[in-house]
């Protein structure tokens, strides 16, 4: 792993995942989306990963449109990082789910280094009713739901946005993804330094287990060497002990909104930045640093904020 002075905190804003009925404070209209964002970068993230949602429903929206409501934005507001969603929302076409990155060229987007099962129809028994009609369906039929990203289609994705100077979060939710990218690797597709993003707490990838990020952090060490940088994200209520336990290992964080919608136990969260504060705080009081948005881009080496479409 890349040896690192500072801590990049990446906050992954409103995300697919989560619907409206889960809480009230997920950030659904370009306007929510777009203060949110800015909020989080006040408080300490120098990456916003996004994605866009329907303003009437929250249903999630892959079209450069519902991006265009919000980028720019953003861009005006703070000087953060933007890292664009290329895993879109369950059931997208591959064109839909790259068509808002495609549009904005942006710094980093997100690419899912491989296809998994992936399951959260349980969210759908834990509430009585939902207040849209989409939620629960939505839901429900994960429990048969691949969330793909074949070989070709990593590989088509990578040339789409690498020929626009894009470059990515590699989003791994198991070890056989490190795998999967050090293959696209080897072939020229991709280029260091890696940013790898370690994902655990989804049902049908790695679980939220001390022993599955170290083994995911020895297998990265002994694939990229000091090529790569770690970044540690958990969902729900394993956010907050995981991503520290990779702040310590010398890695990177990730919070927000899309990965729990809580701040502590049996407390709803009432915006990104409350969690991104928080995060913030522990690290500074494990005396580490907290990279700037510049820091950052030279970090992972990004073409720069004058370089994006938006």
């Amino acid at each position: 792993m890349k040896r690192q002075s500072k801590v990049i905190i990446s906050c992954a804003v409103t995300g697919s995942i989560h619907t409206p009925t889960m809480s009230p404070h997920l950030p659904i209209t370009p306007q929510q989306i777009a203060d949110q964002a800015v909020g989080a970068a006040q408080a300490g993230a120098s990456i916003l990963h996004l994605h866009a949602r329907v303003p009437e429903t929250g249903e999630p929206l892959a079209t450069p449109e519902g991006y265009q409501r919000f980028l720019p934005s953003i861009a005006e507001r703070t000087d953060a990082i933007v890292n664009i969603t290329t895993g879109g929302g369950l059931g997208m076409s591959l064109e839909d789910r790259f068509a808002a990155a495609k549009w904005a060229a942006p710094e980093l987007a997100s690419m899912n280094m491989g296809s998994i099962n992936f399951n959260i129809s349980g969210a759908a028994r834990r509430f009585p009713e939902f207040k849209y009609d989409w939620e629960k369906p939505y839901l429900e039929r994960t429990e048969d739901f691949i969330l793909s990203n074949t070989f070709a289609q990593i590989e088509w994705g990578m040339k789409e946005l690498g020929d626009l100077g894009t470059k990515f979060e590699f989003e791994c939710y198991d070890v056989g993804h490190l795998y999967n990218l050090a293959h696209m690797a080897d072939r020229g597709l991709v280029k260091a330094p890696f940013f790898v993003q370690s994902i655990f707490g989804i049902l049908g990838g790695l679980q939220p287990e001390p022993e599955h990020l170290m083994h995911m952090k020895a297998t990265a060490d002994r694939l990229f060497g000091e090529d790569y940088l770690l970044s540690v994200l958990a969902a729900g209520r394993f956010q907050t002990s995981m991503v520290t336990m990779g702040a310590i290992l010398g890695g990177n964080v990730r919070v927000g909104l899309e990965d729990s919608l809580y701040l502590s136990k049996g407390k709803l969260a009432e915006s990104n930045g409350q969690q991104v504060a928080k995060i913030r705080h522990i690290l500074e009081e494990l005396s580490l640093e907290i990279a700037t948005p510049d820091e950052a881009r030279v970090m992972l080496d990004t073409k720069g904020r004058a370089n994006v479409a938006f």
